[in-house]
Order: C-alpha cells, then sequence, then structure tokens
C-alpha cells in the first residue's frame, strides 16, 4: 500500500521508553505513506497531580506540538484537557463525559490533518477504546481499524466502561486486527471481519548483537545464568515460581533486568542470595544482557490478561539464538517448536536444564532463523493485505 494518509491513535505517547506496537507499526507505515500519529492527549486531573505534566503542556501551548520525526512521519501533540474518569460507576454521566472528550480530541486532529493536507485517511486506533470511540463518525476515514494487543478488559482500569465501550467500538469499526490468535477470536464474537496478523518484532538489533559478543556482560562466577528481560510486574510474572526456582537450584544465577513494581520491590525475591536485580537498563544494552544468558525465560502468570497476550521478549530471546524456557499459555503455542514450556515449579527447572543440556550452533540457528520471520515488515504486510481486502 502506497500513498496513503494514515492516522494513528492509542494509548501510549510516541515518546514513551518501553516497546510499542503502534510506534513500530507506525514507523513501517511511513515507508510508503504519510502517518499522523497523535499522542494521548492531556486529562486534567494528570496536570492537576503532576508538576512534570504541566511543564510539559505549557511547552505544547506555546506552539511546540507538530513535530517531524521521520521523512513521512509527524506526532502531534494535542493542546487540550481531557477529562479522565474510567471507573465512574454512573454510565450516562460517563457517555457524556466519552463523547465530549472524542469532539474535542477530533477537532485537535482535524486541525493538524488540515496543517499537513491530510485527506481520504485510513484512521488506526491503537485500543484507545474511550478517546477514539466516535472518531469515526467525526472524522470520516475511508476505513475504521481497531488494534487489539492485550485483553484489557481483564484489567480493573479498563473493566468497569471497557465492558460496554470495547465490544461496541469493535463493533462499529470497519475492520478488527490482533497481534493474537487468542484476542482475535474473542474480537470476532463482535465483528466478524476480525484478523490475526501476528506481532512484529525489531529482531536487526538483536541480530546485529548476536555475532558481536565481546559486548556480553560478564559475571564473576561460571553458574549457569538464567534471565529475564522486562518490566517486572506482578500482574504478569508469577513471583513465586521465580522464588522457588531460585530456592531450589542455588548453583544457578537468576538475573532479572528491568524496572520493579511494589510487589516486586517488597518480594522476599530480594532476600535470595542468587537472585539478582539489574533495575532498568537502556534500551541499546539489553541484547549485551540476553547474550549473557545461558537460558532466557519468561515465567508469566496464567490470567485473562497474559493468556493470549504475544509476548514480543520471546522474538528477541530468539534473535539472539538462545535457550528460552516459558510459561505454558494458549499464545505459547505458536513458538512451541522453538520454546520449552513449563507449567509448575518442576516442570520449570526440569525445563530449564534440559535447555542448559542441549543447546547447540545448530539449535542457535534454528531459533535465529524463527525469529528473523517475525518482522515489523512481515507484520505490516499482513494488515495491507487486510486493507486492501476491505
Amino acid at each position: 500500500m502506497r500513498n496513503r494518509d494514515i492516522i494513528i491513535t492509542g494509548l501510549q505517547a510516541w515518546e514513551m521508553s518501553l516497546g510499542s506496537n503502534a510506534r513500530n507499526i507506525a514507523i513501517e507505515f511511513s515507508k510508503e505513506n504519510r502517518v499522523l500519529y497523535i499522542n494521548p492527549p492531556n486529562s486534567r486531573l494528570n496536570w492537576l497531580k503532576s508538576k512534570a505534566t504541566r511543564k510539559k503542556h505549557k511547552q505544547i501551548s506555546w506552539g511546540n506540538n507538530l513535530t517531524k520525526v521521520g521523512d513521512n512521519i509527524w506526532v502531534y501533540h494535542p493542546k487540550r484537557f481531557i477529562e479522565t474518569l474510567n471507573r465512574l460507576p454512573f454510565n450516562a454521566l460517563f457517555d457524556v463525559i466519552t463523547w465530549h472528550n472524542n469532539r474535542l480530541f477530533a477537532e485537535e486532529i482535524r486541525y493538524a490533518m488540515q496543517f499537513l493536507n491530510f485527506s481520504n485517511h485510513i484512521h488506526f486506533s491503537d485500543s484507545d477504546m474511550f478517546r477514539s470511540y466516535y472518531l469515526k463518525k467525526f472524522l470520516n476515514p475511508d476505513l475504521y481499524i481497531y488494534y487489539t494487543r492485550d485483553n484489557l478488559l481483564a484489567v480493573d482500569y479498563w473493566k468497569r466502561q471497557g465492558r460496554r465501550y470495547e465490544p461496541s467500538h469493535m463493533a462499529h469499526a470497519d475492520i478488527v486486527l490482533s497481534n493474537s490468535e487468542y484476542l482475535a477470536g474473542l474480537a470476532s464474537k463482535y465483528n466478524p471481519n476480525s484478523h490475526f496478523v501476528g506481532q512484529g518484532c525489531d529482531v536487526k538489533h538483536f541480530l546485529k548483537h548476536s555475532v558481536k559478543r565481546g559486548k556480553t556482560i560478564k559475571f564473576a562466577s561460571d553458574l549457569p545464568v538464567i534471565g529475564y528481560v522486562g518490566s517486572l510486574n506482578a500482574l504478569r510474572l508469577d513471583i513465586e515460581i521465580i522464588s522457588s526456582i531460585a530456592i531450589a537450584k542455588p548453583n544457578w544465577q537468576i538475573v532479572l533486568v528491568g524496572p520493579e513494581d511494589e510487589s516486586f520491590r517488597t518480594s522476599n525475591l530480594h532476600n535470595l542470595s542468587n537472585l539478582w536485580f539489574t533495575g532498568i537498563k537502556p534500551e541499546a544494552e539489553l541484547p549485551s544482557w540476553i547474550d549473557s544468558f545461558d537460558v532466557a525465560i519468561n515465567p508469566q502468570r496464567v490470567n485473562e490478561i497474559t493468556i493470549g497476550n504475544y509476548p514480543r521478549k520471546i522474538d528477541e530471546y530468539l534473535a539472539m539464538g538462545k535457550p528460552v524456557v516459558a510459561t505454558h499459555t494458549e499464545a505459547m503455542q505458536y513458538f512451541r517448536d522453538h520454546v520449552s514450556l513449563a507449567s509448575d515449579t518442576q516442570g520449570w527447572i526440569q525445563a530449564i536444564a534440559y535447555e542448559l543440556s542441549k543447546n547447540s550452533p545448530e539449535l542457535q540457528k534454528e531459533r535465529i532463523d524463527f525469529a528473523k520471520g517475525h518482522t515489523w515488515e512481515e507484520n505490516v504486510s499482513r494488515i495491507y493485505d487486510l486493507i486492501k481486502a476491505s
């Protein structure tokens, strides 16, 4: 698909340091099309609570609200406040506020569209179930796409009003896309034009590093290193499994790379001598940490949020050629030929021991070749095919 104007709204700001599917898809779109990426508008509540938000909003108010970040891609920072009351129990009042927020948001987007002379556009909404709910009506795109990559309705913050809004949002979209077969199945209950498009990964960053072994992180001990890279969030990761593995195998070093939430910060994991927290590390250093692992892990909890979630870190691990053990979930069936899956402590210990014993150059190459197929280029190519078919 070429020479189209595409508008993207979503939950994450362009500048967010964590991985963002919407940003990666936007970059891939922009290779052949013009893209306007709309940052989430500031909420009045955040403005009141956060000095940093007030400072940022002041800068935007001075006119620094449209930034060109690539050859064909612009980021727009809305000036107007919206009201955020996601847990408001009064449906009628919430509906009025949502309509008001959408109207203001649409006016902001329309201003940026006119400035850039965008027309006959495609709108891509990255799970923006509330703020973008009426944008198909207000902005009248040629095609409206709703993209789902997490089961947000399993999260308390989204649950109360999201149970009403997301199914309806999916139903009035022209097409629903998902990075997970599980989530695509859920979406198909509300919109028959729902499709699994897979997941992209910036594997080049990891593939390049996979041959630069001189930059590997060095550990003082020769003990096996079992490692995880990513956000340490107890809603998604199983603290008990991690603890049980570390206690049962004191001759293994467990290394956790990433920021901790409160549950991790106050857990007994910090009392275990063979378990190490590195804290958050720059994105450019993550391949070096993964390269230092003998086995890379993803010890997810099994719940409504994780069961169908596509973990892009698995592709990153495999792109480094690393042996991988992960929690057995529906989404992980996609990786079953290249990853060991475990459901309980004993299974985890056996799977890690198995991966430690059988690693070889041949298996490393198979993992890397598998990961190479999961690029953003391939992912967006599938999206283009479905857009053309719609």
